[in-house]
């Protein structure tokens, strides 16, 4: 099928089977290498991205299903200028991270979270986050970082 969508702001036309996996086609086809494959399941997060302004794992959606669509990857939350979105500023600065492997889909998550439920909670962004499988932090400095990054996407 002609695939035609968004991806980070720019177009892409590709001519793709269209039960190619969202993921695959971002990694294989567009070499966008920091959304993960974990689990091919969409139980573990790592593929999540935004798909029309809502996180969605990428994993558990084909292509043929997002003709027209605008996804944005980790490789597109940055500023133009390579200025870290609050999120990923906010996992740096609290330590959100250790092998880094979950850190893209949970970034995502987080920045849909922040974008839908601007006044969560603690115990609402534990919720909200249970989607993503971290196997390395506790979850603690992860959470830390949510918090940072809503005080400064709020402001």
């Amino acid at each position: 099928m002609k695939l035609e969508i968004t991806v980070n702001g720019r177009a892409v036309s590709a001519d793709v089977p269209p039960n190619t996996l969202l993921s695959a086609f971002i990694r294989d086809h567009l070499r966008l290498t920091g959304t993960h494959r974990g689990c091919d399941t969409s139980q573990c997060g790592a593929c999540t991205v935004i798909a029309n302004g809502r996180s969605m794992k990428s994993c558990s959606v084909v292509v043929g299903q997002m003709q027209g669509a605008a996804i944005t990857t980790i490789e597109g939350l940055a500023g133009k200028d390579g200025e870290l979105h609050p999120m990923q500023a906010a996992f740096k600065e609290c330590h959100g991270l250790q092998c880094g492997f979950c850190t893209p889909g949970m970034i995502m998550s987080s920045v849909d979270l922040l974008t839908h439920h601007p006044h969560a909670t603690k115990a609402e962004i534990c919720e909200l986050l249970e989607g993503n499988i971290c196997r390395c932090t506790g979850y603690e400095n992860i959470v830390k970082a949510v918090q940072t990054a809503q005080k400064k996407m709020s402001a």
